[in-house]
């Protein structure tokens, strides 16, 4: 976790919309608490990974004078609709103030590129340490006692939590995957060779062998600038990757939920959001937010096709998981 060896005062967390507590002001805390402040989007996987731990951090340190202000800054357009961030800070059971900065002011005043980062601010109101992305729980929440010390040397607290997932332990090994795969124009990933029509319905035509890394798209879809919908039954959506776990983000259509059928190839289970019946896999897309599809105890190569059941749903990222458990390493095939 980069410490800030220059004093410069944290900006102040305006311009968002409060949905829970808060808000939370700098200025009037200076002197009595230490800030964290957390940016993340209820869609991303990085960004859900570390919530228990933050969650566990307001818990033991709150009433010690930590304050953690939750950056909800949207990553599709979808995740500015307040409903929605709302039902997800219930879901998650997030106790602390959150903030929606749908219009990304906080996170320019902080010149912020990523999600999850994590900006820990002392009593004085200076930034002191940073860290993006996933990890370095332990020595971030050592950092958090450090400040509250400085805040008040007497206080005494426990060791940092425990790893909370088997992958968090030191040893564990994080593998080279398959990156990001957006269905956008705009930063999309496609193998079709006639590649994609942007903003207007259009027929696909998958040509049946996929290279890792692209995505493949057959039937009638239309391409968004941030993910693709389908346009008529049946469209689908196939792929080849290497990882241990395997998410995709989905919204349904206007018309309600869509039954999303899926098929596997390759060792990957069902995931938790996949639902088996008579040998047959689907996942309910009954609002948006990020889904698991996949999953295995190492990482692996493998393959899916998504088949949409009408027009309507849209799919905007893959996203994999590439860190297993110091032991479990990853399959000959997919090195």
């Amino acid at each position: 976790m980069p410490q800030i060896k220059e004093t410069i005062f944290a900006p102040p967390l305006e311009g968002g919309e409060w949905l829970q507590h808060g808000p939370v002001d700098l200025e009037r805390v200076r002197g009595k608490a230490v800030i964290l402040v957390d940016f993340w989007d209820y869609s991303c996987v990085n960004c859900l990974r570390t919530l228990p731990y933050v969650a566990e951090w307001h818990r033991r340190y709150a009433d010690s004078g930590l304050i953690i202000a939750g950056v909800h800054a949207p990553e599709f357009s979808f995740a500015r609709d307040r409903p929605l961030v709302a039902a997800a800070i219930g879901e998650l059971k997030l106790e602390y103030p959150v903030v929606l900065d749908s219009d990304y002011r906080i996170w320019r005043a902080y010149s912020n590129r990523y999600w999850p980062a994590k900006y820990l601010i002392d009593a004085q109101g200076r930034l002191r340490y940073y860290h993006f992305g996933e990890g370095m729980y332990a020595e971030i929440e050592t950092r958090i006692q450090a400040l509250l010390n400085e805040l008040n040397p007497a206080a005494a607290f426990p060791p940092p939590m425990a790893p909370v997932r088997p992958s968090d332990h030191p040893g564990a090994l994080c593998y080279r995957v398959t990156p990001e795969l957006y269905l956008g124009y705009e930063r999309g990933q496609f193998g079709n060779p006639a590649g994609v029509v942007q903003e207007c319905e259009a027929d696909y035509v998958d040509p049946g062998r996929h290279a890792e890394g692209a995505i493949y798209l057959g039937g009638r879809w239309t391409v968004g600038r941030e993910g693709a919908s389908a346009a008529a039954s049946g469209a689908t959506i196939s792929l080849r990757y290497t990882a241990r776990d395997v998410n995709l983000v989905m919204s349904p259509s206007a018309n309600g939920a869509a039954r999303v059928a899926i098929e596997l190839t390759g060792n990957h289970r069902p995931g938790a959001d996949v639902k088996v019946d008579g040998g047959r896999m689907a996942v309910n897309v009954d609002r948006a937010r990020m889904y698991e599809l996949a999953t295995n105890d190492s990482v692996e190569a493998g393959g899916m096709t998504l088949r949409m059941p009408d027009a309507g749903a849209t799919a905007y990222a893959f996203t994999f998981i590439s860190c297993v458990a110091a032991g479990e390493g990853a399959d000959e095939k997919a090195r």
